[in-house]
């Protein structure tokens, strides 16, 4: 990373000689860690319950409620990690210190989430893990709200926030595939405990290595500095209070409500709709694989076209691929392979275009009020996006109850219609109801011009 990258991302357009485009190797730099935490977070999320139940020897019920208590602390920890973020006034900035502080408790919790002495009795086993994945997520937490209100401030530019946030996606979802190998390597292990030792050490070590270079070498706006909300409650009241986040929320939760149904229920779809239980990785695969690959054709799509137009036309597009997979059949594995690609290349422009958009409404609320809360703004949405998922869960679960679901068995009707149901029809509805409520967001591109003309007349 050159030292010009660098300096560049302090450049404002209050400045004369301000960029007009945030070159590449800035955004790498402020993207590469995440490649790390996406490793992280995707490795725990997708395997975590099957390490501690099958090679720990963790009941299920009491992972249950570990997992429970961990998002519970997202759910306290987000807020008040974006709210201290932008409270917090240094001479590193407000977000550096976060940065630079909690990357290395981040790595160590990591670490020993899958690396338990041995010689623990199976109390104190359960007790070490619950610390450590409670302590993980709070980390995580307490890194990422700081980095994502980074990520809104880098540049003013319409445009460049897309490529901001692009690059980000892509860079985290390098790290979410190497998962996979990870996995493997653990699944065919005769003794994967000394294995998820060293895969969490080395993870751990390059993700601490990314997270210090970033925080080190990026340079924070100046302007921004003692600029947060002053009481907690009353920066939230102003969120809710912003009518184009209020769209956003009900637009993001409903999106998450839809695609935290398909993940609880797409492996038994697989399995017993679809009746091909293997064919889970070769779906999960092709999506995230060309959700990646399309990044770049948003990025360069939204320098020719609205971010709303973009936004409603792969919501558009992924309720086609969701209602599509209600007519896959046993041994339609290229039908649905192909349906979930197209979820995954339309689904990408939410990932390069919803956190954009969401940096032009935290805009909108300097203008309104003075203050800059990226780390507020940005918590609110992750609270949505996790209450989502977690109602997702219990859902899928009470319905497929509902349905008669018996596990290992073949399902009767009304438990096969529950399940494809889940896996289309209700994604399907989530969508449209947010597509329907996303037709009278109005922040547009040429509203967002003169908005920053003023705010950049006040900070003059």
């Amino acid at each position: 990373m050159t030292t010009r990258a660098a300096e560049s991302v302090t450049a404002t357009r209050t400045g004369v000689g301000a960029p007009a485009r945030l070159p590449l190797a800035a955004i790498a730099l402020y993207a590469a860690p995440t490649a790390g935490v996406g490793f992280m977070d995707v490795f725990a999320s997708l395997y975590l319950m099957k390490f501690a139940t099958d090679v720990l020897g963790i009941a299920p019920a009491t992972m249950g409620v570990i997992f429970l208590m961990s998002r519970i602390v997202g759910a306290v920890s987000d807020p008040i990690a974006g709210f201290l973020s932008d409270r917090t006034h240094s001479r590193l900035g407000r977000r550096r210190p976060w940065l630079l502080g909690i990357a290395i408790p981040l790595a160590v919790a990591f670490t020993c989430l899958w690396s338990p002495p041995e010689r623990l009795a199976p109390a104190e086993l359960a007790l070490w893990t619950a610390v450590c994945v409670v302590l993980f997520q709070a980390t995580v937490n307490f890194w990422q709200m700081p980095h994502d209100a980074l990520g809104a401030e880098l540049s003013d530019d319409y445009h460049d926030r897309n490529r901001i946030f692009g690059t980000k996606r892509v860079v985290f979802g390098v790290g979410a595939l190497l998962v996979f190998a990870a996995v493997a390597g653990l699944t065919s292990a005769s003794h994967p405990r000394p294995v998820a030792r060293s895969i969490a050490i080395a993870a751990s070590a390059v993700t601490v290595a990314l997270m210090l270079y970033m925080a080190i070498r990026v340079r924070e706006r100046a302007e921004f500095q003692g600029r947060g909300g002053a009481r907690p409650f009353d920066v939230l009241a102003d969120v809710w209070r912003n009518p184009h986040a209020r769209i956003l929320l009900f637009v993001f939760f409903a999106q998450q409500l839809g695609i935290g149904t398909i993940m609880v229920v797409a492996a038994y779809h697989t399995d017993y709709v679809l009746g091909s239980a293997g064919a889970l990785s070769l779906v999960l695969g092709s999506f995230f694989l060309v959700s990646i690959a399309c990044v770049p054709l948003w990025i360069v799509l939204g320098r020719r076209f609205e971010k709303k137009t973009l936004l409603l036309a792969s919501m558009v597009m992924v309720c086609l691929a969701f209602g599509g997979m209600f007519f896959v059949g046993r041994g339609d594995v290229a039908l649905l392979v192909s349906l979930a690609a197209l979820a995954g290349a339309a689904g990408s422009a939410g990932d390069v275009v919803f956190p954009s958009l969401c940096a032009d409404v935290i805009d909108w609320d300097e203008l309104r009020t003075g203050e800059r809360k990226e780390g507020v703004y940005f918590a609110s949405w992750n609270f949505v996006a996790k209450t989502a998922q977690g109602l997702a869960g219990v859902a899928t679960g009470f319905l497929l109850a509902a349905s008669g679901f018996v596990p290992n068995q073949p399902q009767t009707a009304t438990a096969t219609l529950a399940i494809r149901a889940l896996m289309s029809g209700y994604p399907l509805l989530c969508y449209a109801l947010g597509a329907l409520a996303f037709v009278r967001f109005r922040l547009d591109r040429a509203a967002h011009a003169a908005l920053r003309a003023e705010l950049d007349a006040r900070r003059t």
